[in-house]
């Protein structure tokens, strides 16, 4: 895969774009108000040993001690061949002493009034590996469960382990190639050559390794594929990863660029733009047809229509044309848009197998450009293509959007009618519990209207059979679901 990343660094947030044939496919963000501190690495100072709670306080550098428990000190086991280990946990004043420096790992951020919780068990994690320092085996996680591929993915990993190193293949790794992991074996080595480094200068006033950030991770994790440019638009940034490049994946080094023009680096490929449309629920295809994407809790669903597009030819044709020319689309937009789990895609009835056959393979090439793992289980007895793709971050609308304050996410309106009959119900059933003499209702600008005009002849009625007098009161901050009905 070729391709270029436009990178955009703010104070609060940072964005990175990927670009292949002038189009977005992927789009990464990070607020910097919700990087928290598990994964820091650092060199801490033994304030307080607990031994009523097998546990010590740890000066870290932070606004509270960070707590250790003796649980939490690594300590040489046997590790069996499946992972398991014989753990035995000594008391704590034999493990640490006050004024003791050790180097340390967030595992748990601060929360209220407690501290951060600390292991020295400390490992790093790449896209596809997590790096043992204290270790010398290779495991793999349990979610990959085909016992074949285990093997496969063991007998690479085994050879980049040895007294220092020991690796765990994530899940991520599965169906990865021996030269993607072998990137990542080559660069856990290098930072933790960076951590043992700082920890020998006795660096306490910061952390001597830090979960990186977005631009960063991103070159990690397309380190090995092909990048024409990668444009930053911070400068302090793109020193920054010219540094971290040299020491860790210099392959990338020379593609590096900083972008100074005054024009914002979203706006050369029309970034923001496409942002904005894969918040919406139809995409228009180039033929005239379009997508409808509903994104659920359970799962996602895409339905095909053909639109405007009436073709050239039979219908058939057109049917067939159209769904062709929505697997590319559906595939980028599973990119873009980061959609994970079930995945069921309604394409328009088909009555050819020929035309069928040509379409999943379509969808599975278009696919096949995806670095997230996906199956494509073929269609279904109701004519539905059914697939998943692994959840790897939240999706863009989880972080781009919140919740309507109208519709509380159900995505739709009570009509005005609607509104307006339940208040004719509400006033019934109050009149009928408690004893008053007239009542208001307040209730948004357009249900106000309608109850003075459309609906006045109803409401009219209804105070002749309570024999009350009823007012309408405008709320404009009231939404259009929002009444009252208070009595007086």
């Amino acid at each position: 895969m070729s391709g270029e990343l436009l990178v955009n660094v703010t104070p609060s947030e940072t964005r990175v774009a990927l670009i292949e044939n002038g189009v977005l496919q992927e789009l990464h963000v990070e607020r910097e108000a919700k990087r928290g501190l598990v994964g820091n690495i650092y060199l801490g100072k033994i304030i307080r040993v607990l031994p009523g709670m097998q546990a010590a306080f740890v000066d870290i550098n932070l606004d509270k001690a960070a707590f250790l428990h003796a649980s939490d000190i690594h300590s040489k086991l046997m590790i069996n061949e499946d992972g398991s280990e014989v753990e035995q946990v000594p008391d704590i004043r034999t493990l640490v002493h006050e004024g003791q420096y050790l180097m340390v790992q967030v595992v748990k951020d601060p929360l209220g009034t407690k501290g951060a919780r600390l292991t020295t068990d400390i490992t790093i994690a790449s896209r596809y590996l997590v790096l043992m320092p204290n270790a010398s085996h290779a495991g793999i996680s349990q979610r990959i469960e085909d016992v074949s591929e285990r093997t496969r993915l063991k007998d690479i990993v085994v050879p980049y382990c040895d007294d220092k190193h020991g690796f765990i293949v994530r899940t991520a790794a599965e169906g990865a190639g021996e030269l993607e992991l072998k990137h990542d074996a080559e660069f856990l080595r290098r930072v933790w050559t960076k951590v043992l480094e700082r920890k020998q200068r006795k660096q306490i006033k910061a952390p001597i390794y830090q979960d990186i950030s977005l631009a960063f991770r991103v070159l990690r994790d397309f380190f090995g594929t092909e990048l024409e440019r990668i444009r930053i638009d911070s400068k302090l940034t793109f020193d920054q990863l010219v540094e971290f490049t040299q020491e860790f994946v210099p392959n990338l080094s020379s593609v590096l660029e900083y972008y100074p023009g005054e024009r914002p680096i979203f706006d050369l490929f029309d970034v923001e733009a496409e942002i904005q449309r894969a918040l919406d629920r139809k995409i228009m295809l180039k033929s005239g047809g379009y997508l409808i994407i509903d994104q659920t809790e359970a799962m996602t669903t895409i339905d095909i229509n053909t639109g405007a597009f009436v073709g050239h030819r039979n219908l058939e044709e057109t049917i067939f044309s159209t769904n062709v020319e929505a697997t590319q689309a559906i595939a980028r937009q599973l990119r873009l848009r980061n959609l994970g789990g079930i995945i069921i895609i309604d394409f328009i009835d088909m009555e050819s197998e020929d035309h069928q056959r040509r379409v999943l393979h379509s969808l599975e090439m278009a696919m096949a450009k995806d670095k997230v793992k996906f199956s494509i289980h073929g269609f279904s007895a109701l004519g539905l293509v059914e697939m998943t793709r692994k959840r790897t971050r939240e999706s863009l609308e989880h972080i781009l959007c919140g919740e309507c304050p109208s519709c509380q996410g159900k995505g739709k309106l009570k009509t005005v009618e609607t509104v307006c009959f339940e208040i004719l119900r509400e006033i019934v059933r109050v009149n009928r519990a408690y004893d008053a003499d007239q009542f208001i209702v307040y209730a948004s600008t357009a249900v106000s209207e309608s109850l003075l005009n459309d609906e006045y002849h109803n409401l009219a009625e209804l105070e002749v059979f309570i024999g009350k007098l009823i007012k309408v009161q405008t709320e404009p901050m009231y939404n259009q679901e929002q009444f009252d009905v208070v009595m007086m």
